[in-house]
């Protein structure tokens, strides 16, 4: 059977294509003006240039250098009486690539301690096992990977190919009460909040207290499956969360989340503490989190300072690990004794500080900040960084950003800097120390 060109099938798919497009946008336009739902989002992408890699210095366009871009949908209805309803459905974007997910800048590369077998307490017999494992475990063979699914997991948003969500940052709905708001959805820990209130850098660029601790994480950023209870009154609010886990669905996940914050703020200064827990998906004690911060506004000066203890016993996720190398072909044997080395790497014992000072005046503002980490693992991976970052507002919704930073990696400490919207990765070896310039342009809607 043959087609005139009028009528293929090729042309009648980009026709019907077309169309749904447009009834797509003409729904998003009357959202837009519908009564109490609005389309937002930010924009933002630029030029970074990164040393101490295994490839050298590498230079970039990066989506996300001060706030990871992003599109969303909110609305909310007037209930009467003091109730109303709100919702949120908002979604990651790759400026310079179009897509929601990305990789760290390092690739597929793991930290020395992460893939020397002495470092990892393996025999040495163990050594030309090691790089095939570590392609399996990284996502080199297309199996998706270690780093990008522990990445997926604790900072919630698309890693590689995990995660896969449309509305990775946040999505949830809620009742707001004349005592308080009940949430349900998709949405940020209590200790994550905590951090970006008393983070001078409010979690934006490689300057922010949470780049250090890239991997593994020490804040679990956003959960799934959970329920939040929030008040706020008279310079007092809080929040209670409970979280089912990202694989709450799962008959055989027995991961949890509990956590909670409270903040006080009264004329000029302001003092918080946020916390969470978490169980791994054998129903273990895992990851918990401890946040204390407090800071002083005074017109146009800002000083914070944060302090951040995490512990970590039994990380989630390790049955992965063995599941990956099985199918890789490793003997039972081997790939348990691995998954056993890994989960020994990979537990956490340590604290962060954070200072910071902001002046801003007319369309400049300055930040600068120093933040360290005391590893108290065996590793002793101390990593501290410090810098300084400049914003120029064109406009209120426009502005122009320049972030130097320099990592400073101790012992089996091996971060790179990178940005609220995508991850540094690793130095080309341990100890290898880090410096970035960030250049960028944010737009919000």
């Amino acid at each position: 059977m043959t087609y005139s060109k009028k009528s293929s099938p090729k042309h009648s798919t980009a026709r019907v294509i077309a169309l749904v497009t447009a009834l797509y946008c003409a729904n998003l336009a009357h959202a837009q003006t519908a009564p109490g739902v609005t389309l937002y989002g930010l924009a933002d992408v630029g030029i970074t240039s990164t040393s101490g890699l295994k490839a050298g210095t590498v230079t970039q366009l990066a989506s996300g250098i001060m706030e990871g871009s992003r599109w969303g949908i909110k609305g909310n209805e007037d209930l009467g009486g003091g109730y109303k309803t709100i919702f949120t459905l908002e979604s990651r974007v790759e400026l310079d690539t179009g897509s929601n997910s990305s990789y760290p800048i390092s690739g597929h590369q793991l930290s020395d301690r992460y893939s020397n077998a002495a470092l990892l307490g393996l025999p040495a017999s163990f050594s030309p096992l090691l790089p095939p494992t570590q392609a399996i475990l990284t996502g080199a063979t297309g199996s998706g990977g270690l780093v990008a699914s522990l990445a997926s997991q604790v900072y919630g948003v698309n890693v590689g190919p995990y995660g896969n969500r449309l509305f990775d940052r946040q999505a949830f709905v809620g009742l707001i009460t004349p005592v308080g708001a009940i949430l349900a959805g998709r949405m940020y820990t209590p200790a994550f909040e905590t951090n970006a209130m008393f983070d001078v850098m409010e979690t934006q660029s490689g300057l922010a207290a949470g780049q250090i601790v890239s991997f593994p994480s020490i804040l679990e950023i956003r959960k799934s499956n959970s329920v939040a209870y929030r008040i706020a009154k008279d310079g007092f609010a809080g929040s209670l969360f409970y979280s089912l886990g990202d694989n709450g669905e799962a008959a055989n996940d027995a991961s949890r989340t509990v956590g909670f914050n409270a903040s006080y703020k009264a004329g000029y200064f302001a003092m918080g503490v946020g916390y969470n827990a978490s169980k791994n998906e054998l129903g273990q004690d895992s990851l918990k989190t401890t946040v204390i911060g407090a800071s002083m506004t005074m017109d146009a000066h800002k000083v914070t300072f944060m302090a951040l203890q995490n512990t970590d016993d039994n990380p989630a996720n390790m049955t992965l690990i063995g599941a990956q190398l099985l199918a890789g072909g490793l003997p039972g044997s081997v790939a348990t004794a691995i998954q056993n080395a890994y989960t020994q790497a990979l537990k956490q014992d340590g604290r962060l500080y954070h200072i910071g000072y902001r002046y801003s005046t007319g369309p400049h503002t300055v930040s600068v900040a120093y933040n360290t980490f005391n590893d108290n693992r065996p590793a002793n991976a101390d990593v501290s960084s410090y810098g300084a970052a400049y914003t120029y507002a064109l406009s209120k919704r426009t502005d122009l950003n320049a972030v130097l930073v320099h990592y400073d990696n101790k012992n089996l400490s091996q971060v790179a800097p990178g940005g609220n919207g995508y991850v540094g990765g690793v130095t080309s070896s341990a100890g290898t120390d880090s410096n970035a310039i960030q250049l960028g342009i944010r737009h919000r809607f």
